[in-house]
């Protein structure tokens, strides 16, 4: 190992699951405010909520009120260190006041987990949206450069033609301006090519040994999820298609920021369709802990059946 690169031992500070093979790391960086699941979900009222016991009181309060998180999943795939999504970031200027100039020790929690920023090699954006690519850069003396500088950051060819080809409100040029033509500018964007299709286990795009992107979308056009598959083992990691287990009970409750609430619904649908009675796991990218689960119908839809991260 070159002196100069740092430790990748992980000190084991954050929740794992293992899927075959692979571990899988959670890297915390804020629980979301209140005020949040109101606003993201506003069908999912106190009564919905208050209606599924089983949301609480891991991912609901007794008023009935969501509990969301923002955070990140690592993983090590035949030497390849893959960060899923890239949360808030620190010190960003945001529209949305919980979102506004955060100071967390999110890079703390990565470093500690054994994947420092100079040891990640490859960063899946499961789409464009202030909370998942926040962490593509880091302030540096007032220039906003890329966090991870030994990566290869990679979002869907579908997600970057939308944005390309819309007029941006002010807050989401900031949030371009900030965290994503920095690294296009240093040459570490990758557009991928996503098969249309909500298939597991079939279509998608493999980007590297055992991980797979496949389209999910409706909450933005070129949304993907991440399927992670090892042995006979599976897991998924949702990004937006589904925010919040109250939609498994509830497929048909949206999001107030979704572009195509029809098509998330459908997509929504497909999914937890082809989940449920399996034993791939489910790991909600806003899901409060326990974070993952396996779905199984229940009724007419679906539940989540918790399945704890392992402490060391």
């Amino acid at each position: 190992m070159n002196p100069q690169t740092p430790s990748r031992t992980p000190h084991n500070t954050a929740p794992t699951w293992t899927v075959g093979d692979f571990v899988v790391h959670r890297i915390d960086e804020t629980e979301l405010p209140p005020q949040t699941g109101p606003w993201l979900l506003p069908e999912a009222t106190p009564d919905i909520v208050n209606d599924v016991p089983w949301l609480r009181p891991a991912f609901a309060g007794h008023d009935g009120i969501l509990h969301l998180a923002s955070h990140s999943f690592a993983l090590e795939v035949d030497g390849l260190r893959v960060l899923i999504d890239t949360g808030i970031g620190n010190g960003k200027t945001r529209a949305n006041p919980a979102w506004h100039n955060l100071d967390t020790d999110y890079l703390r929690r990565l470093t500690d987990a054994g994947f420092a920023p100079e040891t990640i090699d490859l960063v899946i954006l499961t789409h464009l949206h202030t909370d998942h690519v926040g962490w593509n850069t880091r302030d540096d003396n007032g220039t906003w450069v890329p966090t991870f500088p030994n990566a290869r950051y990679i979002a869907s060819t579908t997600e970057w033609d939308y944005w390309a080809g819309v007029e941006l409100e002010a807050p989401r040029q900031q949030m371009f301006d900030d965290s994503i033509h920095p690294i296009r500018d240093a040459g570490l964007l990758d557009l991928i090519d996503v098969p249309a299709s909500t298939g597991l286990g079939t279509t998608g795009a493999e980007v590297a040994p055992g991980i797979r992107l496949f389209a999910t979308p409706g909450h933005t056009p070129g949304q993907v999820a991440v399927e992670l598959r090892s042995g006979d083992r599976a897991a998924v990691i949702t990004g937006d298609c589904v925010h919040h287990p109250v939609q498994l009970p509830h497929p048909h409750i949206t999001s107030c920021v979704d572009i195509d609430a029809d098509q998330a619904t459908r997509t929504r649908h497909a999914l937890l369709a082809a989940l449920a009675d399996t034993e791939t796991l489910l790991l909600g990218s806003h899901f409060p802990p326990p974070t993952a689960g396996t779905v199984v119908t229940a009724e007419t839809n679906y539940r989540l059946v918790p399945v704890p991260g392992q402490h060391a």
